[in-house]
């Protein structure tokens, strides 16, 4: 009877009548209000983005702005759809950093297009719940298929896709990359903890070997692989890269024969293609065989630098991927697809499934042995079809399009560059390899922290900063999707000019204004930094010529909101000379390393009666584990946590430990 009245291209012929009686949900909006509305939408999405360059690409507001103009209870009355858009112009978009404006280059870009919102539209309307095959067929097979394509399309092996004859692998569609980044971290923790339930015995608490796994990631990785170990209750041991900014294989090494030595289990380690803050690339080619030999999960993050492996002539840059356990892109961030897309795929997905599989009646089919049911794959159950955008976006571009798009981004970053090098005031501070530019003045960190917030505060151009090799540099990326020649020229010129009336500035105050530091010390920085914010607050705002707003001091000094990038000094502990066997001074790696651990922390204030058995049961199962490696697990417990040496940095992150070698073995 349906398809008597639906025509094949799915548009209604003359449905049959129904009997309808008025409901709150149609007074509110019918189908015919819908159908107005959205035209109306769609109109205005189109000048919104056709004109956005008329904006100012940062809003000029303080936090708490809305709380002024939005009423504080809701409306007892329904209100018409033209007063809600009213407000939206009045009271949102005046408060809105505009993500898709040609002077913004902050952060990455946020993937955006016509196709991707009407798949997003889409999906929305059929408003589906895609936890598992039966609930949602189509929703579930479209991501299959898409993270297939997808792959094919980076040049991953064949062993992540999910169509290939043998292949235990496929993929996923997530929230974003630090998702995909704990649920792998969670699999490959439960997988290690098996093969120590094994060595220890099932009687053994998880607790107690929880304190025996070691993660690693670069200094240089996203502060969500932290975050995950917090989660994971792992600790993480935070590597030092090299002068590029990459993580090398013998600086792993290293770490991981020093750990087992004291104990411990390397069982995870995040790699990054495309670091955020210079957009490094770490040495799959060096670390992959290193993490097989120590049968470590080995984790690539390629959030960003992964979209331009669609383009066959970067497939360099992911070189010893065939080592890895999983792997992650976002194409929305970098190719045309609206939040949120990140893509996850996985070597072995029942090692993944085994780690977040929990299975009620209630959510189980007939299908369940032969299909995927993605609920298993992650953390949330609901899930949304988001793999219609990323299908409208690809057979709406192809892959020759989107290849071109990353191409011109990767091309216009390269001119930015020229421009850099052309003026002797500026040095580049990364490899340019894609679409972004590291750059500052050659002059000290206070000076180009000055000159980013002039820019900022300016509301001509956007962009935020980071430290790459111990110094302050600002990041340019490439990011409004139809940047031209004419948008970096503009750039170029703004932040020319704005360090032109900098440095003049500087001349003429003296350098009692902005002091270039050579021999003091980080404590005396510090300090100069307090006192400098302080007595800018303390001037009356209408005295201050360049006011800035709090979101402008935030984005243009990264100690606001990434402490860790303060410096750690380096700092010797306690231990055993191991040449003599006595006690003495542990020797230096030569590489500054970094442990978070917040279980330790968590334990501190708990009972350790049943843990301290579980450590003398561990002790006793494995005769040649030195007396030190029990010390260490003993540490975990908080017993010695008052022996441990935290970096006053701890107070600003309370969850980033102190370097390695500075924790101390109890008496």
């Amino acid at each position: 009877m349906l398809a008597a009245w639906i025509s094949p291209c799915g548009r209604r012929k003359n449905p049959p009548k129904r009997p309808t009686k008025p409901s709150t949900l149609n007074r509110a909006m019918d189908g015919l209000e819908f159908r107005k509305r959205g035209r109306e939408m769609v109109d205005y999405i189109v000048d919104y983005l056709d004109n956005i360059d008329a904006r100012r690409v940062t809003p000029s507001i303080e936090p708490g702005y809305l709380q002024e103009l939005v009423p504080e209870n809701p409306p007892e009355k329904p209100e018409s759809f033209d007063a809600i858009m009213d407000d939206v112009e009045k009271k949102i978009m005046i408060g809105m950093t505009h993500w898709q404006h040609p002077r913004f280059h902050a952060y990455f870009p946020a993937g955006n297009s016509f196709p991707s919102i009407l798949g997003s539209m889409l999906g929305d309307a059929i408003g589906c719940v895609g936890f598992s095959w039966a609930a949602a067929p189509a929703c579930t097979e479209l991501e299959t298929i898409m993270l297939d394509w997808m792959g094919k399309m980076i040049g991953l092996p064949d062993d992540f896709l999910s169509n290939k004859k043998g292949s235990i692998g496929g993929g996923v569609i997530q929230s974003c990359a630090s998702e995909c980044i704990l649920d792998c971290l969670l699999a490959a923790r439960a997988q290690m903890i098996q093969r120590l339930k094994v060595k220890y015995g099932d009687e053994v608490e998880e607790t107690s070997l929880l304190s025996k796994l070691m993660a690693y990631c670069s200094k240089e990785a996203h502060s969500c692989v932290e975050k995950a170990a917090m989660i994971g209750f792992v600790k993480l041991r935070i590597l030092e890269p090299d002068e590029s900014c990459s993580l090398r294989g013998e600086t792993l090494r290293q770490a991981m024969e020093e750990d087992m030595e004291n104990g411990l289990y390397p069982f995870f380690v995040s790699t990054t293609l495309g670091t955020t803050g210079c957009c490094a690339f770490d040495n799959l080619k060096e670390i992959g065989p290193i993490c097989d030999e120590y049968g470590a999960w080995l984790h690539v993050d390629a959030s960003y630098g992964g979209n331009c492996f669609i383009c066959p002539e970067y497939q360099y840059l992911m070189k010893g991927v065939e080592y890895a356990s999983s792997f992650n892109m976002n194409p929305n961030k970098w190719m045309l697809v609206n939040f949120d897309c990140s893509l996850m795929w996985v070597r072995d997905r029942f090692k993944l499934t085994q780690a977040l599989v929990v299975d009620p009646l209630y959510l189980q089919h007939s299908y369940s042995e032969s299909a995927i049911d993605y609920r298993h794959w992650g953390i949330p159950l609901r899930r949304r079809f988001r793999s219609l955008k990323l299908w409208f976006v690809i057979r709406t571009y192809g892959v020759s399009g989107l290849q071109e798009y990353i191409r011109e981004h990767c091309r216009l970053a390269k001119l930015f560059e020229q421009y850099v090098k052309s003026d002797r005031r500026f040095e580049v501070c990364n490899n340019v390899r894609v679409g972004l530019v590291c750059f500052r003045l050659c002059h000290s960190d206070e000076v180009n922290q000055k000159l980013l917030s002039a820019i900022n505060a300016s509301g001509k151009l956007h962009m935020v900063p980071a430290s790459v090799n111990d110094k302050y540099v600002i990041r340019f990326c490439v990011c409004a999707p139809n940047a031209t020649d004419e948008d970096i020229e503009y750039a170029w010129r703004t932040i020319a000019k704005m360090a032109t009336d900098v440095l003049e500035k500087m001349e003429i105050m003296g350098d009692d204004m902005v002091r270039i530091k050579t021999e003091e010390g980080e404590e005396g920085d510090n300090f100069e930094r307090e006192n400098s914010a302080q007595k800018v607050e303390d001037k009356p705002k209408h005295n201050i010529k360049y006011k800035r707003s709090f979101f402008v001091r935030m984005v243009s000094d990264p100690k606001i909101y990434n402490p860790k990038i303060v410096k750690i000094k380096d700092m010797e502990a306690d231990g055993i000379d191991e040449e003599n066997n006595q006690p003495g001074r542990k020797k230096k790696t030569g590489k500054r390393t970094w442990v978070s651990w917040p279980l330790a922390f968590i334990l501190r204030s708990g009972s350790n009666t049943r843990r301290s058995q579980d450590v003398a049961t561990m002790a006793e199962k494995e005769v040649s584990m030195r007396a030190e490696d029990v010390d260490d697990d003993l540490l975990a417990t908080g017993e010695a946590m008052d022996r441990l040496t935290v970096n006053n940095n701890i107070q600003a992150h309370p969850t980033t430990a102190c370097k390695a070698e500075s924790i101390e073995k109890p008496e």
